[in-house]
Protein backbone atom coordinates (compact mmCIF):
# COMPACT_ATOMS: atom_id res chain seq x y z
CA UNK A 1 0.00 0.00 0.00
CA UNK A 2 0.94 3.65 -0.22
CA UNK A 3 0.47 6.48 2.23
CA UNK A 4 -2.66 8.58 2.07
CA UNK A 5 -2.41 12.14 0.79
CA UNK A 6 -0.74 14.45 3.32
CA UNK A 7 0.42 18.01 3.70
CA UNK A 8 4.21 18.03 4.13
CA UNK A 9 6.04 20.85 5.94
CA UNK A 10 9.61 21.40 7.09
CA UNK A 11 10.42 23.32 10.25
CA UNK A 12 13.65 25.26 10.82
CA UNK A 13 13.20 25.73 14.57
CA UNK A 14 11.32 24.24 17.50
CA UNK A 15 9.09 27.32 17.72
CA UNK A 16 8.24 27.05 14.04
CA UNK A 17 7.44 23.34 14.39
CA UNK A 18 5.10 24.01 17.30
CA UNK A 19 3.41 26.86 15.42
CA UNK A 20 2.86 24.56 12.44
CA UNK A 21 0.99 22.13 14.69
CA UNK A 22 -1.27 24.99 15.73
CA UNK A 23 -1.93 26.09 12.15
CA UNK A 24 -2.60 22.70 10.53
CA UNK A 25 -4.96 19.77 10.94
CA UNK A 26 -3.86 16.32 12.13
CA UNK A 27 -0.20 17.27 12.64
CA UNK A 28 2.52 14.71 13.25
CA UNK A 29 6.24 15.30 13.70
CA UNK A 30 8.71 13.19 11.71
CA UNK A 31 12.47 12.93 12.17
CA UNK A 32 14.18 9.87 10.65
CA UNK A 33 10.91 8.36 9.45
CA UNK A 34 12.06 4.81 10.12
CA UNK A 35 8.88 4.01 12.04
CA UNK A 36 6.40 6.53 10.68
CA UNK A 37 6.93 5.90 6.96
CA UNK A 38 6.14 2.16 7.12
CA UNK A 39 3.10 2.88 9.31
CA UNK A 40 1.90 5.52 6.84
CA UNK A 41 2.41 3.17 3.90
CA UNK A 42 0.31 0.53 5.69
CA UNK A 43 -2.18 3.27 6.63
CA UNK A 44 -1.82 2.43 10.30
CA UNK A 45 -0.96 6.11 10.68
CA UNK A 46 -2.82 8.72 8.63
CA UNK A 47 -1.77 12.19 9.74
CA UNK A 48 -3.23 15.18 7.94
CA UNK A 49 0.06 17.08 8.16
CA UNK A 50 3.61 15.75 8.50
CA UNK A 51 6.10 18.22 9.94
CA UNK A 52 9.73 17.35 9.18
CA UNK A 53 11.92 18.28 12.18
CA UNK A 54 15.22 16.58 11.31
CA UNK A 55 16.82 19.84 10.14
CA UNK A 56 16.28 21.71 13.41
CA UNK A 57 19.76 22.43 14.83
CA UNK A 58 18.56 22.43 18.47
CA UNK A 59 17.37 18.83 18.07
CA UNK A 60 20.76 17.63 16.87
CA UNK A 61 23.03 19.23 19.44
CA UNK A 62 24.51 17.83 22.63
CA UNK A 63 25.74 19.80 25.64
CA UNK A 64 26.35 19.50 29.34
CA UNK A 65 23.53 20.83 31.53
CA UNK A 66 23.75 20.86 35.34
CA UNK A 67 26.09 17.87 35.45
CA UNK A 68 24.15 15.86 32.87
CA UNK A 69 24.52 15.43 29.11
CA UNK A 70 21.69 16.74 26.95
CA UNK A 71 21.26 14.69 23.76
CA UNK A 72 19.02 16.18 21.08
CA UNK A 73 16.06 14.11 19.94
CA UNK A 74 17.27 14.00 16.32
CA UNK A 75 20.64 12.47 17.21
CA UNK A 76 20.95 9.37 15.02
CA UNK A 77 21.80 5.89 16.20
CA UNK A 78 24.75 5.86 13.78
CA UNK A 79 26.32 9.00 15.22
CA UNK A 80 26.31 7.39 18.66
CA UNK A 81 27.62 4.11 17.27
CA UNK A 82 30.46 5.96 15.51
CA UNK A 83 31.50 7.81 18.67
CA UNK A 84 30.45 11.25 17.42
CA UNK A 85 28.54 11.77 20.66
CA UNK A 86 30.39 11.86 23.97
CA UNK A 87 29.54 8.57 25.66
CA UNK A 88 29.10 9.66 29.27
CA UNK A 89 27.80 6.17 30.07
CA UNK A 90 31.21 4.51 29.66
CA UNK A 91 30.51 2.63 26.42
CA UNK A 92 26.88 1.77 27.19
CA UNK A 93 25.34 4.12 24.62
CA UNK A 94 27.69 3.04 21.84
CA UNK A 95 27.00 -0.62 22.61
CA UNK A 96 23.23 -0.16 22.47
CA UNK A 97 23.32 1.97 19.31
CA UNK A 98 25.50 -0.51 17.43
CA UNK A 99 22.97 -3.30 17.95
CA UNK A 100 19.93 -1.48 16.58
CA UNK A 101 18.46 -2.99 13.40
CA UNK A 102 20.67 -2.44 10.32
CA UNK A 103 23.17 0.29 9.43
CA UNK A 104 20.74 1.83 6.93
CA UNK A 105 18.19 2.21 9.72
CA UNK A 106 20.81 3.54 12.15
CA UNK A 107 21.84 6.19 9.61
CA UNK A 108 18.36 7.73 9.67
CA UNK A 109 16.72 6.54 12.88
CA UNK A 110 16.89 8.84 15.89
CA UNK A 111 16.91 8.52 19.66
CA UNK A 112 13.88 10.77 19.96
CA UNK A 113 11.97 8.90 17.28
CA UNK A 114 12.52 5.63 19.11
CA UNK A 115 11.35 7.08 22.42
CA UNK A 116 8.27 8.80 21.00
CA UNK A 117 7.25 5.76 18.92
CA UNK A 118 7.50 3.82 22.20
CA UNK A 119 7.58 0.30 20.87
CA UNK A 120 8.29 -1.84 23.97
CA UNK A 121 10.62 -4.01 21.87
CA UNK A 122 12.79 -1.05 20.77
CA UNK A 123 16.21 -0.51 22.33
CA UNK A 124 16.30 3.08 23.60
CA UNK A 125 13.16 2.95 25.78
CA UNK A 126 14.65 0.10 27.84
CA UNK A 127 18.28 1.23 27.69
CA UNK A 128 17.58 4.81 28.75
CA UNK A 129 15.10 3.79 31.45
CA UNK A 130 17.88 1.74 33.06
CA UNK A 131 20.20 4.74 32.75
CA UNK A 132 17.76 7.00 34.60
CA UNK A 133 17.30 9.41 31.67
CA UNK A 134 15.01 12.43 31.75
CA UNK A 135 12.92 13.55 28.75
CA UNK A 136 12.90 17.28 27.92
CA UNK A 137 9.56 18.34 26.43
CA UNK A 138 8.63 21.68 24.83
CA UNK A 139 5.15 23.05 24.16
CA UNK A 140 3.50 26.45 23.64
CA UNK A 141 3.23 26.62 27.45
CA UNK A 142 6.96 26.14 27.98
CA UNK A 143 9.46 23.39 28.83
CA UNK A 144 9.16 20.50 31.28
CA UNK A 145 11.37 17.60 32.33
CA UNK A 146 9.86 14.14 32.73
CA UNK A 147 11.72 11.10 34.12
CA UNK A 148 11.73 8.39 31.49
CA UNK A 149 9.92 6.11 33.94
CA UNK A 150 6.91 8.43 33.53
CA UNK A 151 7.34 9.24 29.83
CA UNK A 152 6.05 6.03 28.29
CA UNK A 153 2.56 5.37 29.61
CA UNK A 154 1.50 2.30 27.64
CA UNK A 155 1.83 0.41 24.38
CA UNK A 156 3.14 3.01 21.93
CA UNK A 157 1.75 5.73 24.20
CA UNK A 158 3.60 8.56 25.94
CA UNK A 159 2.78 11.54 28.13
CA UNK A 160 3.43 13.95 25.23
CA UNK A 161 0.70 16.53 24.81
CA UNK A 162 -0.93 17.11 21.41
CA UNK A 163 1.28 20.14 20.62
CA UNK A 164 4.34 19.01 22.55
CA UNK A 165 7.71 18.04 21.08
CA UNK A 166 10.50 15.95 22.57
CA UNK A 167 13.53 18.23 22.52
CA UNK A 168 15.94 15.60 23.81
CA UNK A 169 17.01 13.63 26.86
CA UNK A 170 19.24 14.35 29.83
CA UNK A 171 21.67 11.56 30.68
CA UNK A 172 23.69 11.17 33.89
CA UNK A 173 27.48 11.21 33.62
CA UNK A 174 28.51 7.83 34.99
CA UNK A 175 31.45 7.53 37.36
CA UNK A 176 34.48 5.33 36.78
CA UNK A 177 32.92 2.81 39.21
CA UNK A 178 29.83 2.38 37.04
CA UNK A 179 28.94 -1.00 35.58
CA UNK A 180 26.36 -1.98 33.01
CA UNK A 181 24.99 -4.90 31.07
CA UNK A 182 22.70 -4.98 28.04
CA UNK A 183 21.41 -8.14 26.39
CA UNK A 184 18.61 -8.85 23.98
CA UNK A 185 17.23 -11.79 22.04
CA UNK A 186 16.32 -11.61 18.36
CA UNK A 187 15.62 -14.61 16.15
CA UNK A 188 17.51 -12.92 13.33
CA UNK A 189 19.79 -9.92 13.06
CA UNK A 190 18.04 -6.61 12.61
CA UNK A 191 14.57 -7.47 13.87
CA UNK A 192 12.89 -6.07 16.95
CA UNK A 193 13.79 -7.82 20.19
CA UNK A 194 11.72 -10.57 21.75
CA UNK A 195 13.27 -9.75 25.11
CA UNK A 196 15.66 -7.14 26.53
CA UNK A 197 17.61 -7.03 29.77
CA UNK A 198 19.19 -3.67 30.68
CA UNK A 199 21.17 -3.02 33.87
CA UNK A 200 23.03 0.08 35.04
CA UNK A 201 24.78 0.29 38.43
CA UNK A 202 26.51 3.44 39.63
CA UNK A 203 26.44 4.24 43.37
CA UNK A 204 27.90 7.70 42.71
CA UNK A 205 24.74 8.61 40.76
CA UNK A 206 22.36 6.59 42.93
CA UNK A 207 21.70 4.18 40.07
CA UNK A 208 20.94 0.50 40.49
CA UNK A 209 18.38 -0.30 37.81
CA UNK A 210 17.39 -3.61 36.27
CA UNK A 211 14.91 -3.29 33.41
CA UNK A 212 13.09 -5.84 31.28
CA UNK A 213 11.93 -4.81 27.81
CA UNK A 214 9.63 -6.41 25.22
CA UNK A 215 7.85 -8.22 28.04
CA UNK A 216 4.71 -6.09 28.37
CA UNK A 217 3.20 -2.82 27.15
CA UNK A 218 6.37 -0.87 28.01
CA UNK A 219 9.81 -1.45 29.55
CA UNK A 220 9.54 -2.15 33.26
CA UNK A 221 11.85 -1.56 36.19
CA UNK A 222 12.33 -4.69 38.31
CA UNK A 223 12.11 -3.13 41.76
CA UNK A 224 13.16 -6.09 43.92
CA UNK A 225 16.09 -7.04 41.72
CA UNK A 226 17.13 -3.39 41.54
CA UNK A 227 17.05 -3.22 45.35
CA UNK A 228 19.38 -6.24 45.52
CA UNK A 229 21.77 -4.51 43.13
CA UNK A 230 21.65 -1.35 45.23
CA UNK A 231 22.55 -3.37 48.31
CA UNK A 232 25.72 -4.63 46.62
CA UNK A 233 24.66 -8.00 45.22
CA UNK A 234 27.82 -10.00 44.39
CA UNK A 235 28.01 -11.97 41.16
CA UNK A 236 28.21 -15.21 43.12
CA UNK A 237 24.71 -14.62 44.51
CA UNK A 238 23.04 -14.46 41.10
CA UNK A 239 20.95 -17.59 40.81
CA UNK A 240 20.81 -18.14 44.56
CA UNK A 241 17.45 -18.30 46.44
CA UNK A 242 17.22 -14.59 47.33
CA UNK A 243 17.86 -13.56 43.72
CA UNK A 244 15.53 -16.20 42.31
CA UNK A 245 12.74 -15.12 44.65
CA UNK A 246 13.20 -11.44 43.76
CA UNK A 247 13.21 -11.93 39.98
CA UNK A 248 10.26 -14.31 40.12
CA UNK A 249 8.15 -11.78 42.04
CA UNK A 250 9.24 -8.92 39.79
CA UNK A 251 8.37 -10.77 36.59
CA UNK A 252 5.01 -11.78 38.07
CA UNK A 253 4.32 -8.08 38.71
CA UNK A 254 5.25 -6.77 35.26
CA UNK A 255 4.26 -9.58 32.87
CA UNK A 256 1.34 -11.97 32.52
CA UNK A 257 3.50 -14.93 31.45
CA UNK A 258 3.17 -18.19 33.39
CA UNK A 259 6.35 -19.25 35.23
CA UNK A 260 6.60 -22.40 33.10
CA UNK A 261 6.21 -20.56 29.77
CA UNK A 262 8.89 -20.01 27.16
CA UNK A 263 8.42 -16.24 27.32
CA UNK A 264 8.88 -16.13 31.10
CA UNK A 265 12.16 -18.05 30.94
CA UNK A 266 13.36 -15.94 28.01
CA UNK A 267 12.83 -12.68 29.95
CA UNK A 268 14.38 -14.15 33.09
CA UNK A 269 17.42 -15.28 31.10
CA UNK A 270 17.97 -11.92 29.40
CA UNK A 271 17.79 -10.01 32.70
CA UNK A 272 20.03 -12.51 34.45
CA UNK A 273 22.62 -12.31 31.68
CA UNK A 274 22.59 -8.51 31.78
CA UNK A 275 23.09 -8.54 35.56
CA UNK A 276 25.89 -11.08 35.31
CA UNK A 277 27.56 -9.03 32.58
CA UNK A 278 27.38 -5.89 34.73
CA UNK A 279 28.62 -7.49 37.93
CA UNK A 280 31.63 -9.04 36.21
CA UNK A 281 32.88 -5.68 34.91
Amino acid sequence: MKAAKIKYLRAASIDEAIQQTLDNDGPKYMAGGQSMMPMMNLRLAMPGTVIEISDIPALRESRHVDGMLFVGACTTHASIEDGKLEDVARGYLQHVAGGIAYRAVRNRGTVGGSLVHSDPAADWPSALLALGAVAVLVSPEGRRNVPLADFQTGLMETCLGEREILEGVLLPVLSDKARWGYTKFCRKNGEFSHSIGAVVIDPANGLANAVVGAASDRPRLLVRVSALLASGLPAAEVGKPAFEDAIAKDLADVTDHAPDSYEYHLHKTMVTRAITEALKK
